[in-house]
Order: C-alpha cells, then structure tokens, then sequence
C-alpha cells in the first residue's frame, strides 16, 4: 500500500481498495457509528467485504448520501443495491433510514432533511464519477451552493435520466470522516481534478469535504495525480 497527500488529503493506493473501504465501514459499525450510503458497482464490493467482517450492525444508523426517484425495488435504486449487497447479508442488521425514492422528490427532500436534522454522521463512503461528480451533486449544479439545507432535489445529471434527492455539500462537510472509494482509469481525470486542482463546480466532488476526508484508490484510478 502507498499514502501519498494531495492538497491534504491521504490517498491510499492499494490492489483491493473495496477491501481497505470496508474495513473502515466495518470499524464503524462496531463502534454503532451512523453510516452514510452511496450506490455504485464499487461500493457494493465494499459493503459485500464489509458483511463479512462483521455481522452484527446493532446500534448502528445507515443513512443514505442520495438516492434516484424510483421505488426501493426499482432496477437503479440505491436501496436495493444497499440491501442486497449488505443489509441481506448481515445477521442483525442496522436502523435504516431510506430516502423515499418513490415519492415527489421534493417531498422526498423535505422529509429527509427534516429526519437527518441534528444526526452525528460519523462516516460517509463516497464515489467519484467520470464527470466529477459524487453523490448527486453533479457539475454546475444548484445543489452545490446550498448552505442551509442538508438534503435537496435534483435533477438527472446522467442515465438513468430520473430525479435524484441528495445530500448537499454541508451535509457532507458536518461528517466526521468521509471517504472517497474509486476504481478504474476512466476515474484517473475526474480524481485528478478532484484532489489537484483548485475547487470549482465543475468537479463536485473537488467542493465536498468532511471534517477529515481520505481517499482510497487503484493504481488506474491514481494514476493522473503527481508522483511522490
């Protein structure tokens, strides 16, 4: 494994980062920590290591970093992928508190920034898209210069071309640690953008800190920022 910073941020380099993620999710779970969510090919990986290593999620607040507008059983949920991925495999699962795709998202963003108001999140695991974006704070979008809600509507910055409900970047930035999860050389522009140059809205995930952020990446991935 190699730890570089960039801009302050840690970044570890390592063959099987959905293994070092899970870890961390896994640790967070024993402490009964309040977890926040994202979706994604990788972080399922993630959350499947994470059931391994610890059954038992008593205690524990899952919370959700955004959602699309559709049903918890819909094909492009975050939901499912979340239960199928971890919930379905743990003994005792955690508290989940859903964003409800299923309703206007409006409607959706309103009651979910009304339920995470006052929560202590303790650990968010987020993803880096090929445009820059995380969550579903997408470039130049409006989301990105809300300072008083933590949850908001959006709309589809990528397929599946539906609504999205998000947390915001405050929301993000009152998490006690927020770690950043990608794979892949097509992610190797988006997180050099992202950990190199200087914050723009251009590139989300370049605005959204928590109160310690790190990222955990393959060499693909890594592979745009500087050496040493």
């Amino acid at each position: 494994m190699a730890i570089r910073s960039v801009r302050g941020v840690p970044i570890h380099i390592v063959q099987a980062p959905e293994r070092l993620a899970a870890g961390w999710l896994s640790r967070a779970a024993a402490e009964k920590g309040s977890i926040v969510l994202s979706g994604g090919g990788t972080v399922g990986k993630a959350y499947e290591a994470a059931a391994a290593l610890l059954q038992d999620w008593t205690g524990v607040h899952a919370w959700f970093g955004d959602e699309r507008a559709v049903p918890p059983d819909g094909e492009h949920s975050n939901y499912r992928l979340v239960r199928e991925t971890l919930l379905d495999r743990l003994h005792v699962p955690p508290e989940v508190h859903r964003i409800r795709g299923e309703l206007d998202p409006a409607a959706a963003a309103q009651l979910y920034d009304e339920e995470i108001a006052g929560a202590k999140l303790d650990l968010a695991l987020n993803g880096i898209g090929a445009d820059g974006h995380t969550a579903s704070l997408f470039p130049n979008a409006p989301a990105l210069e809300e300072r008083e809600r933590r949850v908001v509507a959006g709309e589809p910055g990528l397929e599946p071309f539906v609504q999205r409900v998000t947390l915001t970047p405050a929301a993000f930035a009152a998490t006690a640690l927020l770690i950043y999860l990608v794979t892949g050389e097509s992610k190797a522009e988006a997180v050099r953008r992202t950990f190199v140059e200087e914050p723009s809205p251009e590139t989300p995930a370049s605005l959204v800190r928590g109160q310690e952020t790190i990222a955990i990446l393959d060499a693909a991935a890594a592979s745009r920022l500087p050496q040493g």
